[in-house]
């Protein structure tokens, strides 16, 4: 088979191992869409040259009946070639790689429950349990599970696989938020939350720090997340967006001035410029995007902004606390030796 043919094929075998993997999740009702689709770039603007669009298979799908025409057109009749030896042999070998890749999109789904209940109970997550009782005899593809897993855990829930003690491989699961609940909130019940909210927050970070509402569920949509349906990880997402997270302080949901009939949008709420920044919400849409945050320059050079002003801030805040401490001492040193 010419080598450019072998690699349409492969193309084909991962796009549909990656549905079978989201359908995987869907039942399991450990990940969602949010994990298998990815935002349309042009809900976020104009993306950077050269990028795929995101959800775009960077190599074309192989024409159907292409294998046909091959194989009609090397004067072998298609009974003589489907019973050669060597086609038999493919074949199987086909068969088997479709096996195998069925069988560690389950096993990806399966660690991603097991990853969610590990967070849920909050206990440890280690290689060994991993293993034991998810990877079993598939041991030389713990990598590719876990990497896949991974992915999923962070494209749907916004929560990062961080390995925690490499010499016992123990892992965490870290919220890609910053995240300060009050003890009365359960971190878990918003877990699932911190997957939609970083994309709301890039899409209004994109519109220019300020996005309207029809151009956010214009993206969901395209997540499979709409209004006024119910979805199966967040629950009513109009909701989640316009009461859930802000009460709690992550999105500012307002009118807009004079609109008639009334329109509205979202900014970012103060918890949400406390607890992230426009870095690390690029870094999470570069990936929805399989590039690197400087494949998007101008909301870049931005996000970098914010980083040194956030830097001078936390510097000056240094500077007070210190000078603080400092006046504090003197006036003590001062009392103590009047008493004398």
């Amino acid at each position: 088979m010419p080598r450019g043919q072998k690699s349409k094929l492969r193309a084909r075998e991962k796009r549909r191992q990656a549905r079978t993997e989201t359908q995987g999740l869907e039942v399991a009702k450990a990940s969602g869409a949010a994990a298998a689709e990815k935002p349309p770039s042009s809900a976020f603007g104009d993306r950077p040259e050269n990028l795929p669009a995101a959800g775009t298979p960077s190599t074309p799908e192989a024409p159907e009946g292409a294998t046909g025409a091959t194989a009609a057109s090397s004067g072998t009749s298609s009974a003589e070639n489907i019973n050669s030896p060597k086609a038999e042999s493919t074949s199987f070998r086909k068969g088997a790689e479709s096996s195998l890749s069925e069988i560690l999109s389950k096993k990806v789904v399966l660690l991603v429950q097991f990853l969610l209940e590990k967070y849920q109970k909050k206990e440890p997550i280690r290689k060994a349990e991993i293993i034991k009782f998810v990877i079993k005899q598939y041991k030389s593809h713990y990598n590719e599970i876990l990497k896949r897993a991974s992915d999923h855990m962070e494209l749907a829930f916004g929560v990062d696989l961080k390995e925690v003690d490499p010499t016992r491989h123990w892992y965490t699961l870290l919220n890609k938020l910053d995240l300060s609940y009050d003890s009365a909130l359960n971190e878990y019940e918003h877990m699932p939350k911190t997957g939609i909210l970083m994309i709301v927050l890039g899409v209004i970070f994109m519109r220019g720090n300020c996005a309207p509402e029809e151009a956010i569920w214009e993206v969901l949509n395209m997540m499979g997340v709409y209004a006024e349906r119910k979805h199966f990880i967040y629950g009513d997402p109009k909701k989640v967006l316009t009461e859930d997270l802000v009460q709690l302080k992550y999105l500012e949901y307002r009118q807009v001035a004079n609109s008639e009939p009334p329109c509205y949008e979202f900014l970012w709420g103060p918890r949400a410029h406390a607890e992230t920044s426009k870095m690390k919400v690029l870094e999470f849409l570069a990936k929805i995007h399989d590039t690197v945050p400087t494949a998007f320059p101008s909301w870049y050079q931005e996000a970098l902004k914010d980083e040194e002003e956030r830097a001078r801030a936390r510097a000056a805040a240094r500077a007070r606390t210190a000078a603080l401490a400092s006046a504090h001492s003197r006036a003590r040193a001062s009392t103590s030796s009047q008493a004398k």
